[in-house]
């Protein structure tokens, strides 16, 4: 029994009322969830605690009041100013609250709705969330800090152990340490060819990635691995064109591996069949 079958999540008969209770369930935890992502995306670059001190207007340094600062709710209740000084609150906070939400959503309708994937929701919640935190702030800072990247091999790791442990699918857990290794030896590789193309931040993020590609299965790891070349070549190129970047200009690679391995995890095993079998 596999935790994540090659075809994707096992649909079954659900009620429509309990499937929309728990489908709001899930988008108010990816909500606060990406509440939280927020403060990481802020904090974390510039060394500042996780947890101290509250919420404040960057502006007037007021505290930001419970009320204030309920997702998205809030932001479109002040019209996106702050309620002291009617300073301006960009638009990225509540889109990264929304966007998370709409990542729980897709990775519980990608796992769900399988008897055994079910188990697997939490690891990639996880990832999801740390996903969206290392995409902003590698935009921001072209770093991929390893106070994230770092500990998600520990927390990917025992996620995945317990929904293998719980599907009895410990060939899935084997193939994620081999994928891990698989994509961190590569990326080590091409840094030691081409050290101007890439950092070390992104072997560590490819581990990360290899062991959660590797545990849905090789074709989620195949393409996972593969689309984030293709999909951050084509935005290269298309910056190159339109004369918004040279030759010469960094981009982070970051983000462009993180949405290589989320269409790896959606669609990459029935693409992986699909090529297999214009082979055969």
């Amino acid at each position: 029994m596999t935790g994540a079958t090659a075809a994707g999540p096992l649909h079954v008969p659900v009620d429509p009322a309990l499937a929309g209770l728990l489908t709001l369930l899930v988008a108010l935890l990816g909500l606060a969830v990406g509440s939280f992502v927020n403060v990481v995306v802020w904090r974390l670059p510039r060394g500042e605690s996780l947890s101290r001190p509250p919420s404040a207007c960057p502006g007037c340094g007021r505290r930001v009041a419970p009320r204030d600062n309920v997702p998205v709710v809030s932001w479109l209740a002040l019209r996106g100013r702050c309620r002291a000084c009617g300073m301006r609150i960009s638009t990225r906070y509540p889109l990264v609250e929304a966007g998370t939400a709409v990542l729980f959503v897709a990775v519980a309708a990608r796992f769900g709705l399988d008897p055994g994937g079910a188990w697997a929701l939490p690891a990639f919640w996880y990832l999801a969330a740390v996903a969206v935190a290392l995409a902003l702030i590698d935009i921001d800072t072209h770093r991929l800090p390893d106070r994230i990247v770092l500990p998600s091999y520990l927390v990917g790791l025992v996620l995945l152990a317990v929904a293998s442990a719980a599907t009895g699918d410990w060939a899935a857990l084997v193939r994620g340490v081999v994928g891990a290794a698989v994509l961190w030896t590569a990326y080590f590789a091409m840094v030691l060819a081409y050290p101007t193309g890439m950092g070390f931040g992104d072997v560590k993020l490819a581990g990360v990635l290899g062991l959660h590609l590797g545990w849905v299965g090789w074709g989620a790891l195949a393409v996972g691995a593969f689309a984030a070349f293709v999909l951050g070549g084509v935005f290269a190129v298309g910056l190159l064109v339109t004369g918004r970047a040279s030759r010469t200009s960094g981009i982070p690679f970051g983000p462009w591996m993180l949405v290589g391995a989320a269409a790896g995890v959606v669609v990459g095993e029935p693409l992986w069949a699909a090529y297999l079998g214009l082979l055969v």
